[in-house]
């Protein structure tokens, strides 16, 4: 599911029923006195469209070389989406642009695929240009996929390679030599000599319901898994994944404005339905002239059997490819694929449910599989992208665990044993940043309270974690295990993000590398908000639960006046709302300029809080939440006499969309409007893999009360208060379907209510006129229903 809260707009649609307009609060008899503020910055909303919510410019997708040789980053300008490819050098801290789509391209236009569509979709990528690259493992080689083609560029030669154009490419990727690229084109999977251009077909049988080497939908969209294929680290040989979609429903999306446009199928996994059927399969791109070692079932450092040599082949053919072998009926979702180093191939695996998980070891040889790990949990296991993580020598993997009540850091032996805990029991693991080739030790991100991100260096034999970036704020690393720079970013609590290379420091050798001295600043395009933004943090206790939460006034607000309130929402799983920095809330000023406070709460179900608190969801998405919001924005305003709790809107976006949309029908008491933008209504309607994460694989009756519980049809006749309802017509995640269903539902209860179908788009829209179009459209839908802020 989206964690946008970015919105979107494009026409208006009033559904209005005979039975009379929704309650809506009284307007203040005193509305008419002018708030003493500065008010809203006259041309904010044309900035805020035209520059990507002022994201456009920044640099993204911070990346380096072999040994540190390069650092590399995407940038636009300030208000163009199209990205270019910069160098930083490392030795003389000079930037430059490396590669452009215009030269790449010979001045072409640029043309995306509709496979290349969804996937920029899957990964909310609104860029054009160079909108992606990937780095080669052990080479300063960069692939550059654009316009359907494929682009290989060697830095040490200042050499770029551009590979036959045999028609639009899926996927490709580049092997950890850069010597090769695997593409994926009409669904089958070939391979290109770089230097040469020459290719090889290794799959066949692609059509209809098979196709080979790409993700399935539910990989992409829920997993964090964008790859159906994975390079040997250390073999010229791969791993690529069949997927056949037979039996699964399809999904049809028509041309909206558009009536002699063909309506697209897509597969698509509604709970309780049929998921698509992936298999793995092992392929070497020549004979084996050397052993190849099977491991034992004790790993590749113990209990080693005899090596095996596969059979030699012709030199024009390829080895036969080896099909890896699982309990595909007791663990069909295919989680994530390891192949480092000197380790034997890896792969996760999980049941249906998703309250068990396994790491698997695979037999090169023969495909056969044995189980290094196992994770069970009688909600769901939450599943970690980063893991496991060999190291370089193979002699064992990091792995993290919520199996103590929060994540935790661990390191394994090569046959899955626990070796020791990395991170100490009351240490807030928040993801894992890198790992030394030196000393091993590893820098991991932290957080105090949930709202920071803090970098800190630790042993991997475990230890008092050492801070490394420590500033109040959101503090991430780009960094590899074999280089001596890195790139620390800091999204500090005032004023904008900062990007500066720095060296590592390794004047204690007993020690882990910290971060040592700025080399070099990577400076922002981005276009500066022209105003402060200037939220305010506060941890309240709310039904003896401690909620962190966000308070944004107008500037220049006036101790003893009223606000009304508008509560800008997520409240789901994988996302937060309360941060500690300033940049992002731009519009959440502008907003409360108009008159409001704005509020953001992040309650139970969210993560950075433990086992316990994210899965109170469990069973049941709307309770925990919704109770949350609404107990949290009381106790606040014990804290902050401005809100006015009396008058309060509620606005959010895919999971706050569905929170927006339950607020308004389930607790009228506590809210005034809404705004629910692409919100999921009936959550039969959603994927398989992320709602039965959470509500069970609904089977019976009693699987099927679970759903209704948490879905919203059935309170559409419960509506007292105004509701606009916002969603893109060809959205492929909340299908449109969904916001269609809740307004057919409350028109036949006789309810009114507004409905703003976006012509064309999907869960992400980046077109700037709609999104001027939608936040002017959400300002003044909550200035008309909540009124203004009243003086003493």
């Amino acid at each position: 599911m989206s964690r946008l809260l970015a919105p979107v707009l494009a026409l208006s649609l009033s559904l209005l029923a005979c039975g009379g307009p929704p309650v809506a609060p009284e307007a203040p008899s005193n509305t008419a006195v002018s708030h003493p503020g500065p008010g809203p910055d006259a041309g904010f909303l044309e900035a805020l469209a035209a520059t990507w919510r002022h994201r456009l410019g920044r640099p993204a997708d911070v990346q380096i070389t072999v040994g540190g040789a390069d650092i590399l980053f995407l940038q636009s300008p300030a208000r163009d989406f199209t990205r270019t490819l910069y160098r930083v050098d490392p030795q003389t801290s000079a930037v430059a642009p490396l590669l452009t789509a215009e030269t790449l391209l010979g001045g072409a236009d640029e043309t995306l695929s509709p496979e290349e569509r969804a996937r920029r979709e899957r990964l909310r990528l609104a860029a054009k240009g160079i909108a992606r690259y990937q780095v080669a493992r052990k080479a300063r080689r960069v692939l550059v996929p654009l316009s359907g083609r494929v682009f290989v560029y060697d830095i040490a030669e200042a050499r770029t390679y551009a590979l036959p154009d045999h028609g639009p490419v899926e996927d490709a990727r580049i092997s950890p030599d850069g010597r090769h690229v695997a593409l994926m084109r009409g669904g089958e999977v070939f391979v290109a000599e770089v230097s040469t251009g020459t290719e090889k077909q290794l799959t066949q049988g692609a059509g209809g319901e098979i196709s080979f080497g790409t993700a399935e939908f539910v990989a992409q969209e829920e997993m964090d898994r964008q790859a159906g294929l994975w390079w040997s680290e250390d073999h010229p040989a791969l791993i690529y994944q069949r997927t056949d979609t037979t039996g699964m429903e399809r999904l049809h999306l028509g041309g909206a404005t558009d009536p002699t446009e063909a309506p697209q199928a897509t597969p698509y996994p509604r709970p309780g339905k049929t998921n698509a059927v992936v298999r793995l399969f092992l392929q070497r791109l020549e004979p084996a002239s050397t052993p190849v070692i099977a491991p034992g079932p004790r790993g590749p450092k113990k209990g080693r059997r005899a090596a095996k040599a596969l059979p030699k082949a012709p030199t024009d053919a390829l080895p036969e490819a080896v099909e890896i072998r699982w309990d595909r009926q007791q663990f069909p979702y295919l989680a994530k694929v390891v192949w480092a180093g000197r380790a034997a191939p890896t792969v996760v695996v999980e049941n249906r449910a998703q309250t068990e998980l396994r790491v698997l070891q695979v037999n090169p040889v023969t495909g056969d599989t044995t189980v290094l790990l196992s994770e069970t949990d009688p909600a769901w296991i939450n599943l970690d992208p980063q893991m496991p993580r060999w190291l370089a020598d193979g002699s064992g993997f990091l792995w993290t665990t919520e199996r103590g009540g929060s994540w935790r850091l661990e390191l394994r032996h090569a046959d899955g044993t626990l070796a020791n805990a990395v991170t100490p029991a009351d240490f807030a693991y928040d993801g894992l940043a890198r790992v030394d080739a030196t000393t091993g030790a590893v820098w991991v991100y932290g957080t105090a309270d949930s709202t920071t991100r803090n970098v800190f260096a630790i042993p991997l034999g475990g230890g008092q974690p050492v801070p490394i970036a420590n500033e109040i704020g959101l503090n991430e690393v780009a960094a590899r295990g074999d280089a001596e720079v890195a790139v620390h970013t800091l999204s500090p609590e005032k004023g904008p993000t900062r990007w500066h290379v720095r060296s590592l420091d390794r004047t204690q050798p007993t020690a882990p590398p910290r971060l040592g001295l700025p080399l070099a600043e990577i400076a922002s395009k981005a276009e500066a908000v022209g105003f402060e933004v200037k939220p305010t943090w506060h941890a309240v206790t709310a039904d003896r639960r401690l909620l962190r939460a966000q308070v944004i006034l107008p500037r220049g607000h006036v101790a003893g006046w009223k606000y009304p309130v508008i509560l800008a929402v997520y409240g789901g799983p994988h996302a937060r709302v309360v941060r500690r920095h300033a940049e992002g809330y731009a519009f959440d000023q502008w907003l409360a300029d108009h008159g409001f406070a704005v509020v953001r709460i992040d309650g139970r179900g969210t993560p950075g809080r433990g086992r316990e608190w994210e899965r109170a969801i469990h069973h049941d998405l709307a309770t925990a939440p919704l109770s949350d919001q609404v107990a949290g924005l009381k106790a606040l305003a014990a804290l902050e006499p401005a809100l006015d709790v009396s008058r309060v809107g509620v606005f959010g976006w895919s999971f706050g969309g569905y929170l927006s949309a339950l607020a308004a029908l389930r607790r009228p008491d506590a809210i005034q409007a809404a705004v629910a933008g692409a919100p999921v209504t009936d959550w039969l309607d959603y994927d398989t893999h992320y709602t039965e994460r959470y509500l069970g694989v609904p089977t019976g009756d009693a699987g099927l009360a679970v759903y209704r519980q948490s879905s919203i049809i059935d309170d559409a006749p419960r509506l007292k208060r105004p509701l606009l309802i916002i969603h893109g017509t060809a959205d492929d995640n909340v299908w449109f379907s969904h916001s269609l269903k809740l307004s057919n539902a409350l028109l036949q209860a006789n309810k009114p209510h507004d409905f703003l179908p976006l012509m064309g788009h999907a869960h992400m829209v980046s077109d700037v006129d709609v999104n001027r179009g939608l936040h002017r459209r959400i300002t003044d839908f909550f200035v008309q229903h909540l009124g203004r802020p009243t003086a003493p």
